[in-house]
């Protein structure tokens, strides 16, 4: 009797894929490009590539998927999220969705360099979707070989993780594969292509539907396939909806007004820590309120809200750093339209819609104010206050996230001195020279009016330090940063990878021993490519 191959531990994911079980999938299960309709996916396998090298994985998100140390270390980790072994249960597919591009109505895209493995329960029993970013051609990459380069695998692969610990939400990262594989792209899109190493991210959340994903069909006139991801969406996240909406019409409205708070509360974070997506594409959009997709992202440094890290983008800012909360608007609506179809009366998601420029203010403002440490209740004056504080960032260059980490230790105590005041906040500043006379005196008197709100709160002073702590993080993957692990693993140094990683595991923490990973942006990454503009070049 033959014996039985030993099962690989990776064999052992606990698969159940509900997206290809439950929605209508394309008849055609191959990678050619190709118009795909009445379907919300195809079957499509990776492509194996030369040789794959495990270079960097998230430990918690593994121990979450029931993946342990040992096996994240072993050539089939590598073999299997790089695409070049497909584990039993897994059942490959990319999804089909369209959108807007920078304003314009692209229709087809669908997922051109993704491909899902499936849907595994992880160890709570949350559905959770393994989808490798980078792994070979489906039919939604149009004229693109489906691959990733290694420098923008290294990007996602530690901003997805930076933004779960700074408590953004977001898709996750479990692995950064080397391939072993190059890759021809022209980074700039200025007629110089090059060879890369390529390389494959495994991305992880509980669903990966687009507001395009709804925007295609309804585009189409397919209402079967848009009716049927409603209610598979409906049913599997937003199982409270299912529950206590039991008319299809009202699911629709409930729908779409909690993907409408979920997204005012994503924009929100943004804002926060100062990050800038730079492709708001109503592709790149998630249903659950997730940061989805990875590009040319960036960190907003010096403060300047017109501001984008793409160069695709440098000429209309569309995607600027001030203006991400007009643009999600502006794509909830197109998700809106999307929805019209599947209502006899679509005046609840025009009341919804109307709505989503106050609820995104009622919560930027408390959390201004939070993280200000004038605790929950506003003021008068507030708002006037916040007003000021930004006018002083754009007349001297301030890093916004020193300014907001270091005015926890300013005094507030009325008799403390204008030197007293100013001495936490002087990293802040890229020129100091840039402090002296009116600016100076401008922004002493800011402090003291800042002091004095803290003061009416009558807040329990270390009570107030922590609560601002906990919301201004001191460590970000600024751009800098990430082009520094960047260029180290051009040269076949992969350690600062796991390096960065861990001081961003911890980006509330004051991490002695770690400050330079805190520190300004230096003058030599103020305009150089992949720290101050990056193209959507992968």
């Amino acid at each position: 009797m033959t014996e039985s191959a030993p099962t690989r531990p990776l064999d052992r994911l606990a698969f159940d894929n509900r997206f290809t079980a439950e929605l209508p999938g394309d008849p055609v299960a191959d990678g050619r490009r190709r118009q795909v309709h009445n379907a919300a996916f195809s079957r499509v396998v990776p492509t194996p590539t030369a040789g794959a090298q495990t270079l960097a994985w998230s430990t918690e998100l593994a121990e979450d998927l029931g993946i342990d140390e040992q096996t994240c270390q072993s050539d089939d980790f590598a073999a299997v999220f790089s695409g070049n072994r497909i584990p039993v249960g897994a059942d490959p597919f990319a999804m089909v969705y369209g959108g807007h591009q920078f304003g314009n109505w692209a229709g087809q895209l669908g997922d051109g360099r993704a491909i899902a493995l499936g849907e595994v329960i992880d160890r709570v029993g949350q559905h959770q979707t393994l989808q490798l970013k980078g792994p070979g051609p489906t039919p939604y990459s149009r004229t693109a070989d489906g691959r990733a380069v290694l420098r923008s695998s290294i990007r996602e692969f530690l901003c997805s993780e930076a933004m779960f610990h700074l408590g953004v939400p977001t898709t996750r990262a479990l692995s950064l594969v080397l391939t072993g594989d190059d890759v021809v792209r022209d980074m700039l899109y200025d007629g110089h292509p090059a060879a890369e190493p390529g390389a494959v991210v495994c991305r992880v959340a509980r669903s990966f539907v687009r507001f395009g994903s709804f925007q295609l069909p309804a585009s189409r006139g397919e209402l079967d396939v848009l009716r049927a991801l409603i209610e598979f969406t409906v049913r599997n996240d937003f199982p409270e909806i299912a529950a206590t909406h039991p008319s299809f019409e009202k699911q629709v409205v409930a729908f779409f007004a909690e993907v409408c708070t979920r997204t005012a509360e994503l924009v929100m974070h943004w804002m926060r820590v100062g990050f800038v997506h730079g492709v708001l594409n109503t592709d790149n959009m998630s249903i659950l309120g997730l940061t989805i997709d990875y590009g040319p992202y960036g960190w907003l440094e010096d403060f300047d809200p017109g501001w984008t890290p793409n160069t695709t983008d440098a000429s209309m800012k569309r995607y600027r750093y001030g203006a991400q909360p007009q643009v999600v608007h502006w794509n909830l609506v197109q998700l809106a339209n999307a929805l019209v179809p599947l209502v006899a009366d679509p005046a609840p998601l025009q009341e919804i819609i109307d709505m989503f420029a106050d609820e995104y203010a009622k919560r930027s403002q408390a959390m201004t104010r939070l993280r200000l440490g004038w605790g929950p209740e506003a003021m008068e004056h507030d708002d006037r206050l916040v007003q000021e504080m930004y006018v002083l960032f754009e007349r001297a260059e301030v890093d916004q996230v020193i300014f907001f980490r270091n005015l926890a230790s300013v005094s507030v105590n009325p008799d403390a001195t204008d030197d007293c005041l100013l001495e936490p906040m002087a990293d802040a500043w890229y020129d100091p020279a840039q402090l002296h006379g009116g600016a100076r005196d401008a922004v002493i008197v800011w402090l003291r009016q800042w002091a004095q709100r803290v003061r009416t709160a009558g807040l329990d002073e270390l009570a107030r330090r922590k609560a601002m702590d906990a919301l201004n993080p001191r460590f970000v993957l600024r751009n800098y940063l990430a082009q520094e692990v960047i260029d180290a693993a051009s040269t076949g140094n992969y350690g600062p990878i796991a390096e960065i990683l861990e001081v961003l595991r911890h980006p509330y923490d004051e991490q002695p021993g770690n400050e330079r990973f805190a520190a300004k942006r230096p003058d030599w990454a103020r305009h150089r490519v992949g720290c101050s503009m990056l193209s959507c070049s992968s």
